[in-house]
């Protein structure tokens, strides 16, 4: 009876505990959650449109890291290149983690990520109001595998420009 009622708490627990999160996208000032002081701002940007540009370049990162390689520092610059000559462009980064950790480790290292590409593009001239930086985490795989191959895709920062 003692092992009866002891699952039973559990599963409470688990199903109840579910209900109260929220998926909350972290932006370079705080959570976007409910409780955002600038939550009218942020859901603006959320309706903005993003471009699908070819010329930005996605970036990738190691497993549980958020250190620019080398090969992504050549990617940036190219990056960089395109948003010197256009200079009316503005930029969303979004940090990605695969879905290994916890949602907020996640949210917080897909910020770090994120924060890692704009100082970059920032020492190499892009003015910073120009950029916003976001992390989403582990909430938008672009693969849904659970292997290496697939969390390597995932961890990601992808460089979006603003309509």
């Amino acid at each position: 009876m003692k092992n009866f009622f002891l699952f039973v708490t559990v599963v409470g627990l688990l199903v109840f505990g579910s209900c109260s999160k929220r998926h909350s996208a972290k932006y370079s000032d705080g959570y976007f959650n409910a409780k955002n002081s600038n939550i009218h701002e942020n859901k603006q940007l959320l309706k903005k449109s993003f471009s699908e540009n070819n010329s930005l370049k996605v970036i990738y990162f190691g497993f549980d890291k958020s250190d620019l390689t080398t090969s992504s520092l050549k990617i940036l610059k190219e990056n960089v290149d395109y948003l010197t000559d256009n200079s009316n462009i503005k930029i969303i980064l979004e940090g990605h983690t695969d879905d290994r950790g916890t949602t907020e480790y996640n949210l917080s290292l897909g910020q770090r990520r994120a924060l890692k590409v704009k100082e970059y593009y920032v020492q190499l001239g892009i003015e910073p109001s120009r950029i916003t930086a976001i992390s989403y985490g582990k909430e938008k795989p672009v693969d849904l595998g659970n292997n290496e191959l697939a969390w390597a895709r995932n961890r990601r920062v992808e460089t979006k420009s603003l309509i």
